[in-house]
């Protein structure tokens, strides 16, 4: 048997029915380790949420990576076409890494009712485009129909609808600019997304490539762009180090992180706020965990003489206190997760915690739960805890057993 284990438990259930000193100092430890637990959890499945939710819905619109000629156009419409008889096309099969690759173009036009008008950037797509990625945006309606005859259906922004007062069902007329006059289309609205993404919901509509290429008399092998999405965005670099070389020297290719620095950049500032929440919130709780033993020890003094006179050494009795700090650690942890992943689960299913879309690209606050990042926090938290709580046990050695015994 295990005799400091056995004396600490006998400790901890003499607590439960026993009214202390040490009670309230010892709840107010249990909470700050339980509040601590709950504000690294809610950050880090926030944090982790908010990036994995916004690269999704950046890349939802774009791609992972971008291939485009090279051309002095530093706006989102393409004006030299590119060829689809490429090696890399339909399949990028000499890169890994790569899990898909659509051909697309982009026309800037501006779309006029009776009542308004509004600039648009008119996004041509064909049968290869990934439309699971826009699926998950739509809030009524359908996708377009691109696999059969040329039509008019397209999917536009609950953004620029509201702005236009369309709605599903309705027809508008879009003019689109050339050398000389003008393009008039007239789309049909088959479908409305919501992003939360302002940048793409105040600009892209959606339809069929041939619209674009009939515009700009490019020839049905003529595109805009190849949108490329990789398997994993963690490799995205890589991947885009290696197709930017497997393709021709009059292509160009970006990553998303390299188009949309602006957001990346602001989106690494979030690894940086969890970290120092991390570290902010251990501190705390390890500090109310000092204190705890400090007055556990002090509480127990003549507990520790005695033990000291029957021929207990140094260590063993501080293991007793360490295994009892160890309890009121594990304490803490329970109620922290269970309200941390409670609270979680609950913004995951209602989107209780709403965020303005302007300023952070999402209309509620994302989640990630992650088992294996909540079992680090908590292992993280126990391992420096118990290894700071040494020192402080260290008091021990220096009580006299004379003087402890007689200690009132």
């Amino acid at each position: 048997m295990n005799l400091e284990y056995f004396i600490a438990k006998k400790l901890i259930k003499a607590k439960e029915h026993k009214s202390t000193i040490s009670s309230p100092i010892i709840k107010i430890a249990v909470a700050a380790i339980a509040i601590g637990i709950i504000m690294m959890i809610v950050s880090v499945a926030t944090g982790v949420g908010l990036q994995q939710k916004i690269r999704e819905k950046v890349a939802a619109f774009n791609g992972h990576i971008e291939i485009t000629n090279y051309d002095s156009n530093q706006s989102d419409v393409t004006l030299v076409p590119i060829s689809k008889k490429q090696t890399f096309y339909p399949k990028f099969s000499s890169v890994q890494g790569v899990d898909h690759i659509q051909a697309v173009a982009s026309k800037a036009g501006i779309i006029r009712t009776p009542t308004a008008f509004e600039g648009i950037v008119f996004k041509g797509v064909g049968n290869d485009y990934k439309w699971n990625n826009i699926q998950e945006y739509l809030v009524e309606g359908r996708i377009p129909n691109t696999a059969n005859n040329l039509n008019e259906e397209v999917v536009i922004s609950q953004f620029i609808a509201n702005r236009l007062s369309l709605k599903l069902g309705d027809s508008f007329n879009t003019f689109f600019m050339k050398e000389q006059g003008y393009n008039l289309r007239n789309f049909k609205i088959v479908g409305i997304f919501n992003s939360g993404f302002q940048e793409f919901d105040a600009s892209y509509i959606l339809g069929d490539i041939r619209h674009v290429q009939r515009m700009n008399k490019w020839s049905p092998d003529q595109v805009g762009a190849f949108e490329i999405f990789v398997r994993d965005f963690t490799a995205i670099q890589a991947v885009g180090e290696q197709v930017y070389a497997e393709t021709a020297s009059t292509l160009d290719s970006k990553t998303i992180i390299e188009k949309y620095s602006y957001i990346f950049e602001w989106l690494q500032l979030f690894d940086i706020n969890i970290i120092v929440i991390l570290v902010v919130m251990i501190l705390v709780a390890t500090i109310n965990m000092v204190v705890a033993l400090l007055v556990l020890i002090l509480e127990r003094t003549q507990m520790i003489g005695i033990l000291k006179a029957l021929g207990a050494n140094n260590w063993s009795v501080r293991k007793i206190f360490l295994y009892n700090a160890g309890h009121l650690i594990g304490r803490g942890l329970l109620w922290g997760n269970g309200i941390a992943i409670s609270l979680l689960l609950l913004q995951d299913q209602f989107g209780i915690i709403k965020l303005n879309p302007e300023n952070y690209y999402v209309n509620q606050a994302p989640v990630s739960i992650s088992i294996p990042a909540i079992l680090l926090i908590n292992v993280l938290t126990v391992v420096v805890c118990l290894l700071v709580l040494v020192i402080p046990s260290y008091i021990i050695t220096k009580i006299s057993p004379v003087k402890a015994i007689r200690y009132d």
